[in-house]
């Protein structure tokens, strides 16, 4: 099992930042990439970022030269950066883990709005 907290979410105006942070526990040697998802109301949830074990990155066209995902594997913990923030970047962020065994977690999701 893997247990995920993210946070750093809130509200910010257009073209601010903001940096979002999940940690892990539990059994984190098996993790294999992690990423970020969002939902905004009345929408599907949709990828945002990846990053692997090896530091490989994949984007969203969407966010490609505003966000940055990263991770620390000292610490557990991923981040993704956000700059250049639009109102339709507002929706639920998620934190996501992928294990060896393909079995995906989720974390409890933080907020992030954007206003104009």
């Amino acid at each position: 099992q893997v247990q995920l907290v993210e946070s750093g979410g809130g509200l910010v105006q257009a073209g601010g930042s903001l940096r979002l942070s999940c940690a892990a526990s539990g059994s984190i040697g098996r993790i294999n990439s992690m990423g970020w998802y969002r939902q905004a109301l009345g929408k599907q949830r949709e990828l945002v970022a990846q990053i692997t074990s090896l530091g490989i990155t994949n984007y969203a066209d969407f966010v490609k030269g505003r966000f940055t995902i990263s991770r620390d594997n000292a610490k557990n913990t991923m981040y993704l950066q956000m700059n250049s923030l639009k109102p339709e970047d507002t929706a639920v962020y998620y934190c996501t883990a992928l294990n060896l065994s393909g079995a995906r977690y989720w974390g409890q999701g933080t907020q992030v709005t954007v206003s104009s």
